[in-house]
This record gives C-alpha cells, structure tokens and sequence, in this order.
C-alpha cells in the first residue's frame, strides 16, 4: 500500500516553479519571475523524480522521492524517508570532502525534496565511460572522498559515543538497505521475479549461480558483514551512475542508500564498475582492438583507486587516531608504535579482501537481477553483450568464491586481462 504524508504532492514542472518561487535563496538564483523559469524533468534513475531549472541568472537540481519504486511502480512501495537519510549523508559528506558533492540549497522534508547545485557541463560518469573519456582527476578525487568519508565516520576516528549516535541516527533506513540486502545478495542466487538477464544467451550461467552452493556460502557471508559490520558511513550506492564529473571537477551524488555499514561496500561498488566497464568495452569498440588504451586507462585507473585510497586512509590514521578503537594510551612506546603499524597495514588488507568480494556481489546483480548497467545494456548484439557478461560473471564468481587469489589490487586487474582473454564464448 502506497503511504504518504499530509503536504506531501508529487512535483510536476507546473507546480515546481510556484513551490520555488517561494524560496527566496533558490529564487535568487534563478532570477527573472517563476513564469519565466525552464522546467524539465530529466529523472531516468530507479527512484526519484529529478527535475533542471533554469532562470535568467542560473539554474537548480530538484530532486524528490515518490512513495514506490519508479523503475517498478505503484506495486513496490518505498517510503518517502529515504530523502531525509540523503540529505543527512550529503551534510555529512560535504562536511568530510567539501565540493566533492554538490552545494545543498534547500531541504524540504514534508515533501521529500532536495534542490541542490545544477552541475554543469558535468555528465554521469558511466556514459562518459561508454564514450571511451579520460578523467585524470578521477581515482585521486574518489579515492579523497571514500578515505574522509570512511575513516572520519568509524571507531578509528569517533569515540564510542559518537560512533552509536551516527549508528541510531541511520538505523532507520531499513527499506533502502532491504532493497541492497534482496537484490545484490539473494535475488541473482535463486528464481525471483524481477530477475532479468541476457536470453537466452545466458541462461545456463542463471541456473548454473542458482545451483552454485560454494557461491550462495560466500555471498551469504559477504550479506552477513553487511548486515552486522557498521564500520562507517556508508554512500551504499556508490558506482558511476551515482558520480558526475568532468575532466577536471568530480561530484558524487544520490546517497539515499546511506547507512552504517562495512566499508568494503562501498570501495567494493566502485571497483565492480570499473571492471563492468572494462569487459563492455568490446561491446563499444567499432573495430577490434579500437577501446585498447581505453581499457588499458579503465585498469590503470581502477589500480590508483586503491592505490591512493590505501595510502590516505592509513595517512588519516596515523595523523589523527583518536578514536576508541586502538586506544593511544595502549602504543605509545616504539614497540607499541610498531605492531600499531603493522595492525594497520592488516586492517587494510583485510578491508581489500572485503572489498573484492562486494565488487564480486555488485557485478553479478548487475547482470542477473534486477537493475543492470548501461555500460552493458546499451550493447545492441545480444551475442557481443553475452561475451562481455559472461567474461565478468566468470570474473566476479572466483573473486568471491576464491578471494585470496587477488591478493592485490594489480593482482585484480591482471586477472581481468586474462579473463578477457581466455574467454571467447558464452
């Protein structure tokens, strides 16, 4: 049953500009009277409506919640909470990153709705990538914003206090983890019905996943650290539909998956579609060989991701180290700073563990649940989209299964490289 609130109406271009002509900040940003002001909606994700103004002096993203799922309907219900969690995970990152997300101009919670910077000339990442562009900037920024991000939200960082009100403070977001917790850990191991795949092309590797009992064990696991393991604040949904960018300026949007969770979920999102977008690029390539320094970039970029995350998460950590995990007081001679060092470069290794095998569960559900990339979806030969998926599915089921065979991130990328290469058929 589809549940509301009292004031709450679904936005449409004739009411948006009377509701922020009411606003004087968004107003003044516009400029010109409301009458004037351009109104589309351009929404084209799973959720929410998304609407562009533009006014004679500027121009605003709107974007709001609707009571169900958008890419299902009315039979899926969802509540309209999820805008409150985005906009605390926005406040909270643009604390951490600065302009990493975009400037929040206004928040209405009866309504459910956010109107926040318009970014311009940026473009979502993952049709950038379909394109074959180049962001030099890219793994140096994301790799800022998941180390803040992560490590000022954990016990690494809070004391105990903190960390729990942060933990109390996201608990509420049940039913946008419930849609995490069915579609990327359970729906792709067994018949449901919104599952959807390549047909028949892949049909043997859907019953060959349903029927995988290795698999269903370690994806279980990997369900059960997400359900258990609130190691920080989490964006939940951070892959390159959920980052726009330009060569030189990245922003990362849509938090409404936030929550308290392990932080190899997150790392581990953006990984998948580096990897993702590495095996569609035969699907994109108008000649053989054509995406070759293309791929080449997608591998070098996704080494540096974690790279450079590794290297200022431990730097945060070393620097500030106040929280009440691994308490100071316990290593401050130079032995205890020692093994302290050596616990650290641990903790990091098993965070790369975790993180290979989330990106394993986010490239399966990808291309046997519900929600597919379109770095995959918009290969138009059914066959060449089946090459590339098949490559991934053979990927992403060892990296989950078999997670001590990527014992580094150069490990992960050679892999892919070998995969691409041995695999010629589905």
């Amino acid at each position: 049953m589809i549940e509301t609130r009292e004031g709450y109406a679904p936005q449409s271009p004739a009411t948006l500009a009377a509701y922020l002509g009411g606003i004087p900040r968004v107003a003044a940003l516009l400029g010109g009277a409301p009458s004037g002001w351009n109104i589309a909606e351009v929404g084209d994700g799973n959720l929410n409506l998304v609407f562009i103004v533009k006014g004679p002096a500027g121009g605003v993203a709107v974007k709001q919640a609707l009571p169900y799922v958008r890419l299902v309907g009315e039979s899926w219900p969802l509540p309209l909470s999820r805008a409150h969690y985005e906009h605390m995970a926005l406040s909270e990152q643009a604390r951490l990153t600065g302009r990493l997300t975009p400037e929040i101009y206004h928040y209405d919670e009866t309504l459910a709705l956010i109107v926040m910077e318009l970014l311009e000339p940026h473009i979502i990442m993952r049709r950038g990538m379909i394109a074959g562009i180049e962001y030099p900037k890219f793994a140096e920024d994301i790799s800022t914003f998941m180390a803040r991000t992560l490590y000022f939200t954990s016990d690494l960082a809070l004391t105990a206090d903190k960390k729990k009100a942060m933990i109390a403070a996201f608990a509420g977001n049940t039913a946008l983890c419930k849609i995490t917790e069915d579609l990327i850990f359970t729906d792709p191991y067994r018949v449901a019905p919104l599952n959807r795949w390549t047909s028949p092309q892949l049909d043997a590797y859907a019953a060959e996943w349903r029927d995988d009992g290795d698999l269903k064990v370690a994806v279980s696991r990997l369900k059960l650290k997400f359900l258990s393991s609130a190691e920080a604040m989490l964006h939940g949904d951070l892959h390159t539909g959920s980052i726009m960018l330009t060569p030189a300026d990245t922003r990362v949007i849509d938090p409404e998956f936030a929550f308290m969770g392990p932080m190899g979920f997150d790392a581990g999102a953006v990984i998948a579609n580096f990897l993702l977008n590495y095996f569609s690029q035969d699907g994109h390539e108008k000649e053989p060989g054509g995406r070759d320094g293309y791929r080449e970039w997608v591998l070098a970029t996704l080494q540096q991701i974690w790279v450079f995350f590794r290297a200022k998460f431990l730097a945060l950590w070393r620097g500030d180290g106040m929280g009440d995990a691994y308490p100071a007081a316990l290593f401050e001679d130079a032995e205890g700073q020692s093994r302290l060092e050596q616990e650290r470069q641990a903790y990091m290794d098993r965070l790369w563990t975790d993180t290979v095998g989330f990106a394993a569960a986010k490239m399966t559900r990808r291309i046997l649940g519900l929600a597919h990339n379109i770095d995959l979806e918009w290969i138009e030969d059914k066959d060449r989209r089946a090459l590339c998926e098949a490559r991934a599915l053979i990927l992403s089921r060892d990296m989950m299964v078999n997670p001590g065979n990527y014992a580094s991130v150069e490990a992960l990328a050679e892999a892919a490289r070998r995969t691409r290469r041995n695999v010629l058929n589905y």
